[in-house]
């Protein structure tokens, strides 16, 4: 089978010759050549676990939802239409480039600060732009993103002319929760969501409105392609109670599950942590892939539960922590790999792609990381089941 044809088989749940399996967000396609100050992939210790990415594994690009202007010039699409203020860029004495936007809402007056260093590939935000309940109700104000564009469909078939028969084009997508939460410090966000349900929900909708009609268009204009949903995790515990997962993912999440699928396409949710008190209300959505399933005690559910459970519904993909490849001695982490393997194929079910639940973000690459991830690819070649 090509790598192609591995993966689109896993998601229908058909036979396959082996279990799929790639290393998530590292497609041998990065810029090695690049001398931006900020381009980590330029180090020498990438290069093998770049070449390892292109010629071995089972890749699934990450692409975002693709559009352009009804002109013809091209606009990507900003998840956050909203946040178009005044921009300021400079750098710290460190060499960080770090923005500063500024926007005016409801008489008040929003700023979000954000770092990125040179030798870790990651933007953090240092402040965010809603700091209370006041800043919240201010950025409802705000007019609704009236975004007059079409899907730029050539944009993704190039994606995936330069796949070839390697992988697939993975659309990728946030919901609307995860359009909101992020506007806040973590332990703010949760405060809020906790006691100011009906504030919340107007803002949820408010995302709903922008973000639902350029998934249709996609969905219509690119059918039968494979879908990542983030966001539904932080409405999972330890966040939130599960008694609001309804409120703030399924309402949300199911209508662009349906959207999918009525065009032929994979819907998968993207959710870290903690699953066990969630996992029938997100089988709810309709959706039919999960990822990362992280074993415990990052999660709190081992993936053979999963399996057995579920998996007549979902593709399962996941089920390595990025921590363990950087850190376990490399025996250690091939019996975790083929443990993966086993579980995740184990009994009928839909299908299962090996994949870790993060990928590294330092300028240089550790040899134990490149070790490991080696043997992820033994192992998972190999693999008779």
């Amino acid at each position: 089978m090509t790598r192609r044809d591995r993966l689109m088989a896993t998601l229908r749940g058909e036979a396959v010759d082996r279990p799929p399996f790639n290393f998530y967000e590292i497609m041998g396609l990065e810029n090695t050549s690049s001398q931006d100050p900020f381009n980590i992939f330029s180090h020498p210790s990438w290069k093998p676990l770049l070449d390892l990415a292109r010629e071995k594994t089972d890749r699934l690009l990450l692409h975002p939802l693709p559009f352009k202007r009804r002109d013809g010039a091209s606009k990507a699409w900003k998840p956050m239409p909203e946040l178009e203020g005044q921009t300021e860029r400079s750098l710290n004495a460190q060499g960080s480039d770090v923005a500063t936007l500024t926007l005016r809402a409801g008489g008040r007056s929003l700023t979000q600060r954000t770092r990125r260093d040179r030798d870790v590939n990651t933007v953090w935000v240092t402040e965010h732009l809603l700091k209370d309940v006041d800043d919240f109700r201010a950025w409802l104000t705000l007019p609704e993103d009236c975004f007059d564009a079409e899907v730029d469909r050539e944009c993704v078939l190039q994606a995936e002319r330069r796949l070839g028969d390697s992988g697939l084009v993975l659309l990728d997508t946030p919901d609307p929760l995860c359009l909101v939460a992020p506007l806040f410090e973590m332990g703010t966000y949760t405060v809020i969501a906790l006691t100011e349900p009906e504030l919340f929900g107007q803002a949820l909708e408010k995302m709903a409105r922008s973000l639902y009609p350029k998934v249709a268009a996609a969905a219509e204009a690119l059918p039968g392609r494979p879908w990542r949903i983030y966001g539904p995790e932080y409405a999972a515990p330890p966040y939130l109670p599960p008694r609001l997962y309804d409120e703030y993912v399924v309402r949300y999440v199911k209508p662009m599950v349906e959207v999918i699928q009525r065009y032929g396409g994979f819907a998968r949710i993207h959710s870290h942590g903690k699953l066990n008190a969630i996992l029938d209300k997100l089988c709810s959505t309709g959706c039919t892939g999960l990822d990362p399933i992280e074993p415990p005690p990052q999660g709190d559910v081992e993936l053979a539960y999963v399996r057995e459970r579920y998996g007549a519904q979902l593709a399962l993909f996941g089920n390595l922590e990025i921590a363990d490849i950087e850190n376990l001695p490399t025996p250690l982490f091939r019996e975790k790999v083929l443990r993966a393997l086993r579980e995740g194929t184990r009994g009928p079910g839909r299908g299962f792609v090996l994949q870790p639940s993060a990928a590294p973000y330092g300028r240089v690459l550790a040899p134990l990381t490149l070790r490991n991830y080696e043997a992820m690819t033994e192992c998972a070649e190999g693999f008779a089941g």
